[in-house]
């Protein structure tokens, strides 16, 4: 799976830096940064402060607020020396993510209150990508990102937006900066970090469209898992989940999770929805686990937080789940997580995806 960590941090900075330096005799103390009201030199002090206080969250380990402090430049900071800190802070983050572990979140505000390290690795690239284009339009300078690391960043932070033919033009336009052909202008947005839904032993962690991709591919999607995974069920609805996510309909919180043990960051298996609730509010749930995961009532306990996560949302009114008839430890894992056997028509059946018949559950709140 390609990383966002470190590197990427350096490679964003890299690109702002060296065109922002083209320019640093120029006016920015009262220059307007492009369509900010933000001037150019208060947009760039920005820039560090979000890479320092990234690299401070995870740093910290902070998981109820941000870590309250802020970074201030010597009086009579020149141009230059502001770029100096923009690298400098760059350098700090880029460091953090290179040395936090996986499993580390901290807290972000948006839209779940945290963020793994690659998480605040497409953060901070976005931040010095969108503000290194606020400046150069208000200095009147041509840049573009990276389309790469742009496509990277929106497969992240921005899972909800239809992944467009330009990278770097989709990203202007879901953060309000640009114009897409067929699309409404954007005049609000917010980063989306993926969910993390936790239980007992477990943590249920959402799989982003870049995750996905990987997973699809036959890689680990990121995760480190337990032998023999992930299985080939994940793998599937990973697929399924790029393929809303090239239509535009991806909600990533009615997507896929991992499940990952507490004990020791091991992926055992993947879980999710068939997509979001329907016109009734019933949503419909499956899962698999690695079969060297199974007999620890892993699948069990990650039923029973998922399905009452779903259940907390107005919308949802029912979680559904089949199985084959004869596939009775899936039957036992549904009905231990509290689920009742519903009965169709006629036989208490339902019908799979190609026709054959299966045993319907159905959870209420």
């Amino acid at each position: 799976m390609r990383n966002m960590g470190g590197e990427q941090v350096e490679e964003a900075v890299a690109s702002a830096v060296a065109l922002l330096r083209t320019a640093t005799e120029r006016d920015w103390e009262t220059t307007p940064a492009g369509r900010l009201e933000w001037t150019c030199r208060y947009t760039a002090e920005h820039v560090a402060g979000d890479l320092i206080a990234y690299a401070g969250q995870l740093a910290g380990r902070a998981t109820k607020a941000y870590v309250p402090f802020e970074i201030t430049l010597d009086e009579g900071t020149g141009n230059e020396d502001v770029l100096q800190v923009i690298e400098t802070t760059g350098a700090l983050l880029a460091a953090t993510l290179r040395t936090t572990p996986r499993e580390v979140r901290a807290f972000h505000p948006y839209p779940y209150r945290s963020a793994n390290r690659e998480g605040f690795a497409a953060l901070g690239v976005a931040e010095v990508f969108l503000h290194t284009h606020d400046i150069a339009a208000g200095l009147g300078l041509a840049y573009e990102a990276p389309a790469g690391l742009c496509a990277d960043v929106l497969a992240r932070i921005f899972p909800h937006v239809q992944p467009g033919a330009d990278p770097w033009r989709t990203l202007l336009w879901a953060t309000g900066r640009g114009d897409l052909p067929g699309r409404a202008p954007v005049t609000e947005w917010r980063w989306r970090n993926n969910l993390v839904v936790p239980a007992e032993r477990l943590t249920l962690q959402g799989v982003t469209p870049a995750a996905a991709t990987d997973l699809a591919a036959g890689g680990d999607g990121g995760f480190a898992w337990v032998e023999g995974g992930p299985f080939q069920g994940t793998r599937d609805a990973a697929g399924m989940l790029l393929k809303a996510y090239g239509a535009g309909v991806h909600r990533p919180e009615w997507g896929v999770f991992v499940l990952v043990r507490g004990e020791d960051g091991r992926a055992v298996g993947g879980m999710g929805f068939h997509g979001p609730p329907d016109e009734d509010g019933r949503v419909e749930i499956g899962y698999d686990l690695v079969e060297a995961a199974r007999g620890n009532g892993y699948a069990t306990e990650g039923l029973r937080a998922l399905s009452a996560w779903a259940l907390e949302r107005e919308e949802v009114t029912s979680v559904f789940a089949t199985t084959d008839p004869d596939n009775t430890a899936s039957q036992a894992v549904i009905v231990r997580a509290g689920f009742a056997r519903v009965a169709g028509e006629d036989s208490g059946s339902a019908e799979g995806a190609e026709g054959a018949e299966q045993f319907a559950y159905e959870l209420r709140g």
